[in-house]
């Protein structure tokens, strides 16, 4: 393994770290004569009630440190690269790839393609499985980590290579029963392109995968996004209407097998199939548990459910409130219906809603995430919104006030001449940022680990 140097960046205030006297700048060169890998070889290692830190100072003078701690406690040490190693780029060249539908000109974070299987457990990203060597297997085997998550996409190895455009990607496919077989729980992923991994190859797929349930504990269905970018790339069409149902028709007959085999739906759609479908929502038991709401199955539902929580928990009163809150079309409707809900019982509390068209991306693309500061200027100045305008989180980088194309928060308010409000995911921070918007905080959301130059880059 090659000598790695793990910069200290930060050291938590009343930490363990403080107390040994660590600052930023130190480096940590091993812990139990053990060199670290990555960050999980530290976590493993940051177990043991009794760890023997060594460490250099940037004078070159090495400390020996004997630390006595409760179990899994952490130092309270943070490091550059939150990794503790290089990040993985993609090796493959999907037909349906997001960021090759991304228009030139913006951060080179943005064009950064990883498939790191540690990124799968850290936050949550899918991976094909392509970057993953037999060490990488038998480490996460070793460490038992879990879930995973996968995109599979298909389980035809020969259609895979080429939705993959990598030769090994059939291949790939192996690794998931090393995997099975460890009881390493997993979570699916397949991104549906129309007339390629749809119809009979969807059928092939699931009867594939049901055979992993349920260490294999979901299968979520998410349809394919398509720019207006791209010119040059594999010809891929929207699904309609009619497709939609077909694949929630599909999918229902599948939760119904799986239902008397193992007690669970393992198969689901992501709420965008029922919205273009023009279905209601599946009941919150459909989803068991909500494993794969940042696929965006079930998100709206469970919004909903705590919505209504938090307004059951609220009295109601005649204060004044006149404001807007900006999203996509996915998530318009439902938006409607819940700021209707909080009128009920504050009657005197109007905050429109107004959806975003994307005309950055293309108007196929419906998701809030997705929406950027220039559509958000251009289209909230065209009417009133009120004394203050509230925007989903997801709409921003993480942990930073910025959009995909720069502009900055401060930079939309001044714009428009109106106070912003962030609003974290759950239906109770909504509520809050509605009723209560002097005292509403932003929660920091959670850690994401990003290269100082290159990042993960996801669609929300």
């Amino acid at each position: 393994m090659k000598d790695k140097k793990h910069v200290i960046s930060r050291i938590q205030p009343g930490s363990i770290g403080e107390e040994l006297e660590l600052e930023a700048g130190d480096i940590l060169l091993s812990v139990n004569d053990r060199q670290i890998e990555d960050v999980f070889d530290y976590r493993y290692l940051l177990n043991d009630e009794n760890i023997v830190l060594l460490v250099q100072k940037p004078d070159g003078e090495v400390w020996e440190l004997e630390v006595e701690k409760d179990y899994e406690e952490d130092l309270g040490i943070e490091f550059e690269n939150g990794l503790m190693d290089d990040y993985r780029s993609c090796s493959n060249h999907c037909i349906f790839c997001f960021i090759d539908q991304m228009p030139p000109g913006m951060r080179e974070t943005l064009y950064f393609k990883d498939d790191d299987s540690r990124l799968s457990f850290l936050q949550g990203n899918y991976v094909t499985l392509t970057n993953m060597s037999d060490h990488d297997i038998e480490r996460v085997i070793h460490y038992h980590l879990s879930p995973i998550n996968i995109s599979f996409q298909t389980m035809n190895p020969q259609l895979r290579c080429r939705m993959l455009h990598n030769r090994f990607a059939g291949d790939a496919l192996k690794k998931v029963d090393r995997l099975f077989e460890a009881g390493i729980a997993m979570n699916g992923q397949i991104v549906l392109c129309k007339g390629v991994n749809d119809g009979e190859e969807l059928e092939y797929s699931l009867e594939k995968l049901s055979a992993y349930a349920p260490v294999l504990e979901s299968v979520s269905i998410v349809p394919v996004g398509l720019t207006k970018y791209r010119e040059g790339l594999y010809p891929l069409q929207a699904f309609t209407r009619e497709d939609a149902r077909t694949v929630i028709s599909q999918v229902r007959r599948w939760q119904n097998k799986m239902m008397e085999r193992h007690g669970i739906h393992f198969v689901h759609a992501s709420d965008e199939w029922y919205i273009l479908a023009e279905l209601e929502l599946p009941e919150e038991e459909t989803y068991d548990g909500y494993l794969q709401l940042e696929n965006g199955v079930g998100m709206l539902r469970l919004l909903e459910t705590e919505v209504k929580e938090a307004l059951d928990r609220r009295e109601g009163d005649d204060r004044q409130i006149r404001a807007t809150i900006a999203t996509g079309k996915l998530a318009g409707p439902y938006l409607e219906k819940y700021m209707e809900e909080i009128r009920q019982k504050y009657p005197n509390v109007q905050t429109d809603v107004r959806v975003i068209k994307n005309h950055f991306f293309g108007e196929t693309i419906t998701v809030s995430g997705l929406i950027t500061g220039q559509d958000l200027k251009k289209q909230l100045s065209e009417e009133e919104t009120g004394d203050r305008i509230l925007l989903p989180c997801t709409m921003l980088r993480d942990g930073e006030n910025i959009f995909l194309d720069d502009v900055t928060v401060e930079e939309l308010s001044e714009t428009l001449g109106k106070e912003i409000i962030i609003v974290n995911e759950s239906g109770e921070d909504l509520v809050a940022a509605v009723l209560e918007p002097q005292e509403h905080k932003i929660l920091r959301r959670r850690q994401m680990y990003e290269q100082t130059s290159s990042c993960h880059s996801r669609q929300a």
